[in-house]
Formats: C-alpha cells, structure tokens, sequence
C-alpha cells in the first residue's frame, strides 16, 4: 500500500468518511483532496452519517470543508459519482438526480484504461447484520461511536508526547471475534455479484477494511475508510489500480480561495441537512 502517490489520477475511489461523526477524520481528507486530481471520482457510500446526526448533530468546520471541496471538484468538471451506502441510506431517494452537480447512483459499473468493467458499490446489500437484523446493525454503530470517541482522547495524548496517529478503534474492532471469517462472508458475497453481473471486478467499502485480492476470475478491491484507515484506491492512466494511505499533513494547507458566493454555499449545505431527518 503506497504512502506516496502520485498526484494526478484518472479515478479515485473513496468511502466511510462518516462525516457527522468524531471519528471522521476530515483534516486528513481535505488534505488528500487538496493534493490530488481526478478525472472521476467515486464516493461509495457513507460519507454523510446519517445515521448518528439524526440522534446527535456533530458538525464542525472542517466536514463543512470537506463537502465545499467535493462541489468544487464537481464544478470545475471532475466527474463525481455518489453510490450511498447504508448509513446515508436517505440518499436512495434521490437515485438519478445531481446535487451540486454530483450524480446520485444505486451502483455503477466502471471501465478502467484497459478496459476491464468494475461494478462499483459500497456492499451493505451483502451484509447479512445490516440486511437481516437493521436494529443490531444500529447498537453496533453506537458502540463504534463510543470508541472513536475513547480513540480520540487516546491520539490526543500520543501527539502531546510526540508520536504520530494510530487508531485505536481500528485496532480492536479487527480484533474482534469472528471479524475474519465475516469479512471472508462479505468478499465472497460480492465476488459472486460480480459474477453475475458478468464484470471483472468489484470496487466497494462499508466494511472498513482496505483490501486488493484476485478471488478466482474477481478482483476484490475494498477502498477502505477515512475513519481508520484514511485510505483510497486510485486507478492511473494505464488502467493500473492500487491502494493509497494518506499520511497525516505536516502542516495544515491553507484554505483555498471560495469561488462560489458565500450564501451559495450555505444554500448548498442547507440543502443536504434537509435530508437528515430530526429525532
């Protein structure tokens, strides 16, 4: 997994960035934003955490920024494409439509530089907690929360001594029993829907698990979280696709000039917390 990319990419796929939450780590997705340009880019679901702004609303200034950014991109013509996941599931009622000029899909199939097709899509479908037992699928979220928010006083304390990043919540939740064989359940559920839509590939996230596997004729690519990872998969113009993780900015960049009015913005943004419904 590089932690020197290239700046320059002809696709970019990102997922899980669970703004709304403590556990985003928006600063460090800015700056990769920031850095690096695409031709296309994919956000596969989570990215707005729906789920917990409707029980408590966390929104601070840097996840203002980083939607700011993502409109940017799509108005100076990076295509962007939005497949919503589970925890902005609100988002499926708005499949086909653009906001901001970002196309809203269920799922969609990519064609990379040398021509291989990649059905791109975050994976909840395949998740049998999420798909069978919603209500428990919530009680986890809650229990992530309360980890992130351990995770960041516990980071904290490592950067007043000095050393750099390390999730905590990351950590254990791979710990966790039974985690392998269920990201094993979950790969090869895809692989079998790719399968029968009769592609070469699958590109999805949801389980925040950065992952490139050949899986018989599939190629598995999994483009992991910005919560503990703070990974993407970028494909370059030869059609070659791998794994990126972005290292914390030595220095905060200073915010790029807004081209867009002030209150353009804000209707922008007004607009997106009209799809959270309220407690």
């Amino acid at each position: 997994m590089s932690t020197s990319p290239d700046r320059r990419y002809r696709t970019v796929w990102i997922s899980d960035v669970h703004l709304g939450t403590r556990g985003c780590q928006a600063a460090r997705l800015l700056d990769f934003l920031r850095e690096c340009e695409a031709e296309t880019l994919y956000l596969v679901g989570d990215i707005v955490d729906v789920w917990r702004l409707r029980r408590r609303r966390f929104w601070p200034q840097e996840h203002s920024d980083v939607v700011q950014k993502l409109l940017r991109k799509a108005r100076r013509g990076t295509r962007v494409i939005l497949v919503p996941g589970n925890h902005d599931d609100v988002l499926h009622d708005y499949v086909g439509l653009e906001f901001g000029q970002i196309l809203i899909k269920p799922d969609h199939i990519h064609e990379t530089a040398d021509g291989r097709r990649l059905l791109v899509i975050h994976g909840d479908q395949f998740d049998t907690v999420v798909a069978r037992a919603p209500w428990l699928a919530h009680l986890g979220t809650h229990a992530l929360a309360v980890s992130q928010l351990v995770n960041q006083w516990f980071n904290w304390w490592r950067r007043v001594f000095g050393y750099p990043y390390w999730s905590l919540s990351g950590y254990l939740k791979h710990k966790v029993k039974h985690r392998a064989a269920f990201i094993a359940k979950f790969d090869a559920a895809l692989v079998l829907e790719a399968e029968r839509r009769g592609v070469d590939g699958v590109v999805c996230g949801h389980i925040h698990h950065p992952e490139i596997r050949q899986i018989g004729a599939i190629t598995y690519y999994n483009d992991g979280d910005w919560v503990d990872s703070c990974t993407a998969l970028v494909e370059d113009e030869n059609g070659q696709l791998e794994l990126i993780r972005w290292p914390e900015p030595s220095r905060r960049a200073a915010p790029e000039p807004e081209t867009e009015p002030a209150t353009g913005v804000a209707a922008r943004l007004k607009r997106l917390r009209r799809l959270v419904p309220t407690a």
